[in-house]
């Protein structure tokens, strides 16, 4: 029977923290997984919903031909997210607004879990699927996880959409740009969970270690950024980020 290793923390980057006033920490699918989060991503051609794959069902294309069929699928994923928890990397990072003078959480993930464990001001790079947007004037409204959906924009009264990026779509106006100027300022960068092969939202560490942030990777695997990070830490998010 093999004992399991504890994730190592360096002393240097125990000193950046104690030492850091400007932190951006960016998440992606690992960090929810711990929650029971589904990638619901299917791979190769694998149909995911009535046949369909993950890529056409979530399109924007889709969007367009067949919005009550998008809805269906997105009504079916905030069911699976409902009685989901944040977890202890949610929590931790929760805790680090009070630690650190500036903190930026910039999300790839949809599911809400940085917000309802005490996140605030997050960066939503892919949108949320606890709101919804009017197609018409992008008014948006909030879906409350024990409660229905509205089904009409209450200010035009025109049909709502997800508020999340589908493929095919660009993303939010202005929230990658702010995430990169955090980047760009601040001392410390983490991140967690995320494969770092989605762009633009990869590029946000790129963009922290060039004006001279320490960069840290945590990640249960190694990815195509770890060896452009300056420490990286094999490990589940919620066991490091408890130890730090």
């Amino acid at each position: 029977m093999q004992t399991a290793i504890a994730p190592t923390i360096s002393a240097e980057l125990r000193e950046r923290l104690a030492k850091a006033t400007r932190v951006l920490v960016l998440t992606g699918a690992g960090v929810s997984a711990e929650s029971g989060v589904p990638t619901f991503r299917g791979g190769g051609n694998t149909a995911t919903w009535k046949g369909l794959p993950f890529d056409v069902i979530s399109s924007g294309t889709m969007l367009e031909r067949n919005l009550p069929l998008v809805w269906e699928w997105f009504d079916y994923r905030r069911d699976v997210l409902r009685s989901l928890k944040p977890n202890p990397a949610h929590d931790a990072i929760a805790r680090w607004e009070d630690r650190f003078p500036e903190l930026t959480v910039v999300t790839q993930n949809v599911d809400g879990l940085h917000q309802r464990a005490g996140s605030r001001d997050v960066v939503e790079l892919h949108g949320s699927i606890w709101r919804a947007r009017c197609t018409v004037c992008r008014l948006a409204h909030e879906i409350p996880v024990d409660g229905a959906r509205p089904e009409a924009c209450e200010d035009c009264g025109h049909a709502l959409r997800p508020d999340v990026v589908l493929f095919g779509e660009m993303l939010p106006p202005g929230a990658f740009e702010f995430a990169a100027q955090c980047a760009l300022s601040c001392d410390l960068c983490f991140v967690i969970g995320t494969s770092a092969l989605v762009y633009p939202a990869a590029s946000l560490p790129e963009l922290a270690k060039s004006a001279g942030a320490f960069v840290c990777e945590i990640n249960p695997e190694s990815t195509p950024l770890s060896e452009r990070c300056d420490e990286v830490i094999v490990g589940k998010a919620g066991e490091v980020l408890s130890l730090l």
